[in-house]
């Protein structure tokens, strides 16, 4: 799991952060365990409108505790997870116990998973902490059967050291991938975060593989 929006600094960027000690606490943070209501419903609706209408196979890459493949579960979706934290995957397949789901132990720029095997591949708040951000989302889209979708949220957190990766650097690295993509701001959301937030926080719906045509069909209906 890279690392989220609480206590970022330049230096601080996941691979020094303990998950294995952090994860029974994880789901402590209104957008970790939606555990509120309305901060769940709130990122359903998110969910819903960025994932295929129809049921399918998502991989969920730094799923941590399991709390978005939940919902894309609830939704129908098969739902793959990967982390590389093995305390997270634990609590992942406990949340999902029963589900069509499957947790691995794993590294979520390569994760130990075949290509072209997945309708959508979902990512949050992994790809600005990679060391080659672009290389990472070649190998996803590799993932993704004809027409797949790459949905990605990220942002830019702090003020006197911002980190983060900005939506026009994502839209950039994602052009020679995709082509026609969606970006979804969410920083005017509190629901999503549990209150209040004034950095800059987005998603970006990329459908890969499929004619310009219906690309651009495929992201603005959410199909």
């Amino acid at each position: 799991m890279a690392n989220d929006s609480d206590g970022m600094t330049s230096a601080n960027t996941g691979a020094d952060v303990d998950w294995d000690a952090r994860a029974a606490s994880f789901d402590e943070e209104p957008d970790h365990g939606l555990r509120d209501p309305e901060v769940r419903r709130a990122w359903a609706e998110r969910l819903r409108s960025w994932l295929p209408r129809r049921a399918g196979d998502v991989l969920d890459l730094g799923c941590g505790t399991g709390s978005l493949s939940l919902l894309a579960s609830e939704q129908g979706h098969r739902v793959t997870g990967v982390d590389r934290s093995p305390a997270m995957v634990g609590l992942a397949r406990e949340k999902l116990a029963g589900r069509d789901a499957v947790f691995l132990v794993g590294d979520a720029a390569a994760p130990p998973v075949a290509e072209q095997r997945f309708d959508a591949v979902l990512v949050r708040h992994v790809l600005w902490a990679l060391p080659d951000p672009g290389r990472a989302l070649r190998h996803w889209a590799g993932l993704l059967r004809p027409g797949g979708r790459l949905v990605l949220v990220e942002g830019v957190w702090g003020t006197t050291v911002p980190v983060g990766i900005p939506a026009e650097r994502l839209t950039g690295l994602l052009a020679p991938i995709a082509g026609q993509v969606r970006v979804e701001r969410l920083s005017g959301d509190p629901l999503l975060w549990g209150g209040e937030v004034t950095d800059e926080r987005y998603a970006v719906v990329a459908v890969c593989g499929a004619s310009g045509q219906e690309r651009g069909e495929a992201v603005a209906a959410g199909e």
